[in-house]
């Protein structure tokens, strides 16, 4: 790729002949696997490691909310930077390359005495604000990448891809912890799937088709508040506007609640298998084994339903509510076998929550707003997966009758706003 004069990335001038639309988002789905090899198994190890450096378990709690809490809200900000500076290779190129680079280096932290946990908590906040670099950039390239291929198909690819390393990573910390005894040789370990993230993301980079002309859809029409090139007016009042997203389409900030209210309704795997192992259903050393089943389903879901957006359109989301409204019902049972149906369905909503509705915020919302929109969903979400995981502490222990109530409620809600808007949005918009 090479850079305009103003230092906005550009397409390949005179360079290496670009890759196919396929070829390209099969491409980035191998950048997504690595790199989930690296931060996946870090979060899979991240309790432990630093209870080894001496953490309490509400010190564990704080560092491990707050970096959470960053990889989501500062995405309002970095959506709108991408979108505004038009250098969304850049930002993707800085937030993998922080999670490559930190995530090994917390294999020093043990030998760095009592400065240790406190810069371990110095590399996961890091790492998870490299998350956020990346995220809205990310996924508003993916989105013009699998503008040829269906994005709906293009997302579901990128996903599966993805979840292989997600399930992969921590088995790999778990086989080395097993072999050792320790923890830290693992994160050395995935400074390996970190390098090959960043060299495959080099490639991708010089090979990728152009990503940052207007779209057919959106080149008769600007976007509102959006100029030409793709900039939005530089005033305080202007800037308010992109990072809250209220000059975002009113579709999209209802689309946006629905998704809100279906995360709330699904619990963290840490709820589910803590109840699992409380009740007695099962060991927790087998616990790793129905998160990688979960993890399966969800790339098969991914899949599935990716390519049924792009042929039916977006009404097949309508099942995600339906899906979510099974869940309590089934994963707090107390048979194993209606608790494993349950991580099965859970896993299905979790794949089309994280790939096909990715994929419709994209026909939402005109190309150059869009890594703005994925920040500014990706906050909406986290607000609902905060509520849903106090819902669920709350009220998982004794009062699950409750629990999936509330859940229920919930779902009715944002079906009723599903339907609205794909009712006056029918389809995908094919480019």
């Amino acid at each position: 790729m090479t850079q305009t004069s103003s230092g906005h990335d550009a397409g390949p001038a005179g360079g290496p002949r670009a890759w196919t639309p396929w070829r390209t988002v099969f491409a980035f789905g191998l950048v997504s696997l690595c790199a989930d090899m690296v931060y996946e198994g870090m979060r899979a190890m991240t309790g432990p490691f630093l209870g080894s450096l001496g953490a309490s378990a509400l010190t564990v709690g704080l560092i491990t909310g707050a970096g959470e809490g960053i990889a989501l809200v500062l995405r309002l900000v970095t959506g709108v930077w991408a979108d505004r500076s038009h250098n969304h290779w850049r930002l993707t190129v800085l937030g993998y390359a922080m999670t490559a680079v930190c995530v090994p280096l917390l294999a020093v932290t043990p030998f760095l005495g009592a400065a240790g946990l406190a810069v371990a908590a110095t590399l996961i906040l890091l790492e998870r604000t490299g998350k956020a670099v990346r995220s809205p950039a990310k996924s508003a390239l993916l989105a013009r990448m699998a503008t040829s291929t269906g994005r709906g198909k293009g997302f579901a690819v990128h996903k599966a891809l993805d979840q292989v390393g997600a399930f992969s990573g921590p088995l790999l910390l778990a086989g080395v912890a097993a072999a050792t005894g320790l923890i830290w040789p693992g994160f050395a370990l995935l400074a390996v799937p970190g390098a090959i993230s960043l060299l495959l993301l080099a490639q991708l980079r010089r090979r990728a088709p152009i990503v940052t002309e207007p779209e057919p859809e959106t080149e008769p029409q600007a976007a509102k508040g959006v100029d030409p090139a793709g900039r939005a007016p530089s005033t305080l009042a202007a800037i308010g506007r992109a990072v809250t997203g209220s000059d975002l389409p009113r579709t999209f900030h209802l689309f946006s609640l629905a998704a809100a209210m279906m995360t709330a309704g699904l619990m963290t795997f840490g709820v589910i298998s803590f109840r699992m192992v409380e009740d007695g259903l099962l060991l927790a050393a087998a616990v790793p084994l129905v998160y990688a089943l979960a993890m399966a389903v969800e790339a098969v879901a991914a899949l599935g339903t990716g390519h049924l957006f792009d042929r039916r359109g977006s009404r097949v989301l309508l099942v995600v509510p339906v899906l979510v409204a099974l869940v309590p019902w089934c994963v707090f049972a107390s048979q194993l076998w209606l608790v494993l149906v349950g991580v099965v369905v859970w896993g299905v909503a979790y794949g089309i929550q994280d790939s096909t509705v990715k994929a419709y915020v994209a026909d939402l919302v005109p190309a150059p707003r869009r890594a703005t929109a994925y920040g500014v969903f990706a906050a909406v979400q986290g607000l609902g997966a905060l509520a849903g995981g106090g819902l669920a502490g709350a009220l998982v222990t004794g009062h699950v009758p409750v629990l999936a109530g509330v859940i229920g409620g919930l779902q009715v809600a944002a079906f009723a706003l599903l339907v609205h808007v794909t009712r006056r949005r029918t389809g995908s918009v094919q480019v």
